[in-house]
């Protein structure tokens, strides 16, 4: 479920863009104790997974080719495949190179729609017991 998103310059690296929405929303953080981070091995970095773990945050990222195979990384690949899917979706739905906003605040309001939407959708599939809970076909 998404609780975080940010649109961010492409040239920022990934960890600074989520180390600064960390700090920005720490609030929201502290209140959801035992917060569980997907990411790929570009989050890889021993400083920025104690910074994580000091906030509560476990992070499950594949292992590099020199690394011992990490804790819950077995599961890892079933979950990274709902969230691309889900990603999918999202991409196809904004269509970012017609998103009609004509201004970079535009742009933002028609990204947070999108986000809130998927983000119901998600809600809304997992409380009724959907069979398939991240298709958004319905809500489309």
């Amino acid at each position: 479920m998404p609780v975080l998103w940010a649109l961010a310059d492409p040239k920022l690296g990934e960890r600074e863009v989520l180390a600064a929405m960390l700090e920005v929303d720490a609030e929201l953080v502290r209140a959801r104790p035992g917060l569980l981070l997907i990411s790929d091995k570009g989050f890889a970095s021993k400083t920025f997974e104690r910074s994580l773990s000091e906030q509560g945050i476990t992070l499950l990222r594949p292992s590099r080719k020199r690394e011992v195979l990490r804790q819950g990384e077995p599961m890892l690949k079933k979950v990274r495949q709902l969230i691309e899917s889900v990603n999918d979706t999202l991409k196809g739905q904004l269509d970012l190179e017609q998103h009609g906003g004509r201004t970079v605040e535009g742009v933002g309001v028609r990204v947070a729609q999108r986000m809130l939407a998927l983000a119901a959708a998600i809600w809304h599939n997992f409380q009724t017991g959907q069979t398939v809970s991240r298709s958004l076909t319905a809500y489309h």
